[in-house]
């Protein structure tokens, strides 16, 4: 159940204003009773919540007297007092991010082999999501199908936009596909293809026949390939992100051919 602690109130002074709320204007020692908040922590509490817009008092007669705040005035106040507090949270946290990004750069690992794997569909996308967002210099990617088992809108976004993040960054991105699996992706997965990355001049798009398999490389050093289920083509089994430059090196070989020759394709 929802309580007005729950909007960063203290009890007192979700006492207080509860108890204002039921005695209409009333003084300081009738409003210790009523709310059973200590007379000698009362007006501490009633200066906290006038000073944050729940109440008001009226200091013209003796005693002053107080009186609560319209309940949907008082409940937009604190909520906007909480957007505030998260939102210099959140300027905290980027902040610390910041610092900690520096500090925790780690160092070129070196040049040896190195894999890791994700299975099924929600952790094959967040392994590629991962491996581009590490990308500095370029990602290549070749696409032969799209997953039956996928929520393929959602999923086109959500790479599109970890695209967008990598061309700000500088990263040249190559994007080769079949010409059938352009009439495959939805309208909205094209959509922010033609108006979001086409327009960046690092972003290449070119399709080709000779386009089997569906593998990503990421700055000539780092692949990451698709393994569909071995029982039903449609369905991705695993990802395997394979850390080996010879190996890389090797893809970009017979990757860079099929890309002189395949076509051009215009989104938008």
């Amino acid at each position: 159940m929802a309580t007005l602690r729950d909007l960063g109130l203290s009890e007192y002074e979700a006492r207080v204003y509860r108890a204002l709320l039921d005695t209409g204007p009333t003084t300081a020692k009738e409003l210790s009773r009523a709310s059973e908040v200590p007379m000698g922590r009362i007006y501490d509490v009633l200066s906290s919540t006038e000073t944050r817009g729940l109440v008001r008092s009226q200091a013209a007669g003796r005693p002053k007297k107080y009186v609560a705040v319209e309940p949907e005035t008082a409940l937009a106040r604190l909520l906007d007092d909480r957007r505030r507090e998260l939102d210099a949270k959140a300027d905290q946290y980027e902040t610390v991010v910041d610092e900690l990004t520096a500090e925790l750069d780690a160092a070129d690992p070196p040049d040896e082999r190195f894999w890791t794997a994700a299975m099924g569909p929600e952790d094959t996308v967040d392994l590629l999501v991962e491996r581009i967002a590490a990308a500095e210099e370029s990602v290549v990617m070749v696409a032969s199908t799209l997953s039956a088992h996928f929520d393929v809108d959602a999923v086109g976004t959500r790479v599109a936009t970890e695209l967008d993040d990598a061309l700000d960054r500088g990263v040249s991105v190559s994007l080769l596909m079949r010409p059938e699996l352009v009439d495959a992706l939805p309208e909205t997965v094209g959509e922010r293809y033609a108006s979001v990355l086409s327009p960046d001049n690092r972003f290449e798009t070119r399709t080709s026949e000779r386009v089997e398999r569906t593998v990503t490389i990421v700055d000539g050093t780092e692949t990451c390939i698709e393994v569909p289920h071995p029982l039903d083509s449609t369905d991705i089994f695993a990802m395997i992100d394979l850390k080996d430059t010879t190996f890389a090196g090797e893809l970009m070989a017979e990757f860079e051919p099929r890309w002189e020759d395949a076509d051009p394709l215009e989104l938008g």
